[in-house]
């Protein structure tokens, strides 16, 4: 094998220059460059001449961020390596003279030996990993520490989306299957106003953002609150745009004026608007509101700012920019206001807080670990921990742990009430609940918390 290694690697380039100088080990050294300058070249000659140097193999970290960066790494460092091995001195003589060291007999054998030494290195020798990988290590090296459960394994990405995923298919399955109406009609209205895919990701950002929805508070009333914030009625808002697009409250004499003006013009184009404003004019006023956007068109780009009124974009009237303006700030408030009444209605879609309400599910199937146990407080960063994490800090829990056999909760201090302790093994503000054994983990950390609310 070593011979096949030996003739897939091509002659080392020599390092000049400032490669030189950032190669030497013996420099503290900051090196940035754009890509494709040699980068991973120099860092691979950087780690070759300290193991030239003496330095044990497993006493090297090598921190990149991607897999593929530290794979590139490894593969270099070990397929040059081992063609040294099966290299002429002379070859290999010119290899360490392009890394800027001494090529002397002892030297070129020292060179030899690197192969064998970083393959019986202990801990598997040189360390080439990402910076995510070189965390877990560390925290899988001192769990208590970082207040975790030994044994914890990480979510990786594409588990993470399937679990999602999974977690959502059957909380409308059981919606479905018990005949939950409401959660049906939000998930609904979700998917109408953000399409399905856009409709999942914002459920897993909400559940992401830990902080948020502690913000906005209890889950009932937030659609009130959300619209007491954006400055909405609690009524209907359709019902409103309606109102303000009736003769007696839109500006009606101006909106003639500017099909008037566009008639003159007599313009491909300014037909079109004439013809836009004649079919809004002739609607009912919940016709209007619905038209509202198409009428926006009229004086507004795609994007929603002011067209131009230069020549050959608009009519040459000397009063239309200004009219034109008056009509794009009357109808851009009413867009707003539909606008701000779908984001409140987002925000207090039940859907989004049922989704929460399952989120301990996909903790137990992302956090179980060889001994059937999990962390809450290790799954920060995962999908499912939003909702448990909300539950145990409104009841002053700063630690959930959930096993097969039991629950453990660490309370602040003077949060626990003593009424509970005939239900609970307590000690001190620590106290554990085994329930009923058919019980599975998720459902066993349900009933805890509603003793704890009883």
């Amino acid at each position: 094998m070593g011979a096949l290694m030996s003739n897939r690697v091509s002659p080392l380039i020599a390092l000049r220059g400032e490669q030189l100088r950032a190669s030497d080990p013996r420099d503290l050294v900051w090196l940035s460059a754009s890509a494709g300058t040699g980068k991973t070249h120099v860092l691979t000659a950087r780690v070759l001449r300290l193991l030239l140097s003496g330095v044990a193999p497993e006493t090297i970290l090598c921190l990149t961020f991607t897999k593929a960066g530290a794979a590139e790494m490894a593969d270099r460092i070990h397929a040059r390596l081992a063609a040294w091995v099966r290299f002429e001195d002379r070859k290999l003589a010119k290899e360490l003279t392009a890394l800027g060291e001494r090529n002397d007999a002892a030297t070129i054998a020292r060179a030899r030996r690197l192969f064998a030494r970083v393959l019986d290195a202990p801990g598997g020798g040189l360390r080439i990993q990402t910076i995510h990988a070189f965390c877990q290590t560390l925290l899988a090296g001192f769990p208590a520490e970082a207040g975790l459960s030994p044994g914890f394994r990480p979510l990786e990405g594409r588990e993470q989306a399937a679990l999602a995923r999974r977690t959502l298919a059957e909380l409308l399955a059981n919606a479905e299957a018990g005949g939950d109406l409401g959660l049906i009609a939000d998930m609904q209205a979700l998917s109408l106003r953000l399409g399905e895919d856009a409709a999942e990701r914002y459920l897993q950002r909400c559940a992401r953002d830990i902080d948020a929805m502690e913000a906005l508070g209890p889950r009932e009333g937030i659609g009130a609150r959300a619209r007491t914030a954006l400055d909405l009625p609690l009524g209907d808002v359709e019902d409103m745009i309606a109102a303000k697009c009736c003769d007696d409250m839109f500006d009606i004499s101006g909106l003639r004026e500017i099909a008037a003006a566009n008639a003159a013009w007599g313009t491909s184009n300014g037909l079109k608007r004439v013809d836009v404003i004649a079919r809004w004019l002739n609607a009912s006023s919940l016709e209007r509101a619905v038209m509202i956007e198409e009428l926006h068109s009229v004086w507004a780009k795609l994007d929603g700012e002011p067209r131009s009124f230069g020549k050959g974009q608009a009519p040459q009237d000397s009063a239309y920019g200004d009219l034109a303006l008056r009509m794009h700030g009357c109808c851009a408030e009413l867009l707003a206001l539909r606008a701000r009444a779908v984001l409140a209605d987002l925000m207090g879609c039940e859907a989004l807080w049922r989704a929460l309400e399952v989120a301990g599910q996909v903790v137990e199937s992302a956090q179980v670990s060889a001994r059937g146990t999990f962390t809450v407080v290790a799954a920060r960063d995962f999908f499912a921990t939003a909702r448990l994490r909300l539950e145990c800090k409104r009841r002053g829990i700063v630690r959930l742990d959930v096993g097969p056999e039991a629950v453990a909760a660490t309370f602040l201090p003077g949060r626990l009430r003593k009424s509970k302790a005939k239900l609970l093994q307590r000690d001190g503000d620590r106290v554990i609940y085994a329930g009923s054994a058919q019980e599975k983990p998720f459902e066993r950390v349900e009933e805890f918390l509603q003793i704890l609310d009883e």
